[in-house]
């Protein structure tokens, strides 16, 4: 049986759980196979399925969505008079409103939506927790096939350094509400203007520069934004985080955790196995300095 026809577990996890929500599931089609795995649903539903053990984060993410549109700030919405989330094998599923027609972000939009996230008290409600810059990075490690063993100790070694390392994180800006993965891809833009957040499962209590860093990391790590384009993303934000002491941390941070990402994704899409070797060899230095070209999304489409 080759992987085109093997059955997909998600989709039985996904039955499952629409019955029990009293939803129809037939006709559902995926929408992206990442971290989570996305499901579009008759009557502009979608379905979020986790990874195993991630129940927390999954109910973390319904009540911050719920906290975000009782302060009325534009993100994702929860399906109303729907218990969230249901757990299916280990698994947990949330259904959410559908997007209307949507583009990435561009970095002054991204700002924008910052600077209003960053603004907020924290809830009263229930507790955002820490930031957690390393969560589910030493299982990306060794659940990473197709990378080579000595990339694989090299990964666990570094990992280890990133950790000493963010202990003596240098004091900036006090920390605040942040959404934990601001990336263009989940800070996007509706036709009609309106700013959208998504992907809310990591959002927390953290240093805003862990925000803003990889906005920063587009322009001075990738080269994907022009000098301009950071310069007004500074300007809407209010700071650079290029000038705090901290930022070669969060820098390197991110691009690990970029890299694990494309780690992952590479045990199950072959295409993105040149991604992940790719960003390897950058982070070891295998390639010359910053900044590195070659750097594509995960997954691929």
């Amino acid at each position: 049986m080759t992987a085109e026809t093997m059955p997909d577990p998600t989709s039985e996890i996904l039955r499952t759980a629409c019955a029990r929500a009293g939803l129809d599931s037939a006709g559902a089609t995926v929408l992206n196979r990442s971290e989570n795995v996305i499901y579009r649903l008759p009557g502009s539903v979608v379905a979020r399925i986790s990874r195993p053990g991630q129940r927390a984060a999954a109910l973390r993410e319904v009540e911050v969505a719920r906290w975000l549109e009782s302060v009325d700030v534009p993100a994702v919405r929860v399906l109303p008079q729907t218990d969230q989330p249901i757990v299916v094998d280990d698994q947990a599923v949330t259904f959410w409103r559908e997007l209307p027609p949507h583009r990435h972000g561009t970095p002054t939009e991204v700002a924008g939506a910052l600077r209003k996230l960053h603004a907020l008290t924290p809830p009263a409600t229930f507790d955002l927790g820490r930031l957690d810059p390393f969560v589910r990075l030493g299982q990306r490690i060794e659940s990473a096939s197709t990378i080579s063993a000595d990339d694989r100790e090299w990964m666990r070694e570094h990992l280890a350094e990133l950790k000493e390392h963010w202990t003596r994180l240098p004091e900036g800006l006090p920390w605040c509400v942040v959404h934990g993965d601001a990336w263009v891809g989940n800070v996007v833009a509706t036709e009609d203007g309106e700013v959208v957040m998504l992907d809310l499962e990591r959002t927390s209590i953290g240093p805003p520069e862990w925000d803003t860093v990889h906005t920063a990391i587009k322009y001075k790590s990738l080269g994907q934004i022009t000098e301009d384009e950071y310069r007004s993303f500074c300007e809407v934000y209010g700071s650079d985080v290029t000038m705090w002491d901290g930022y070669e941390l969060l820098r390197d941070l991110r691009e690990f955790r970029m890299t694990t990402m494309a780690a992952q994704t590479a045990v199950t899409i072959e295409a993105d196995q040149p991604q992940a070797d790719h960003r390897i060899a950058c982070l070891r230095g295998r390639l010359g300095p910053r900044p590195w070209s070659g750097w594509w999304p995960v997954p691929s489409r």
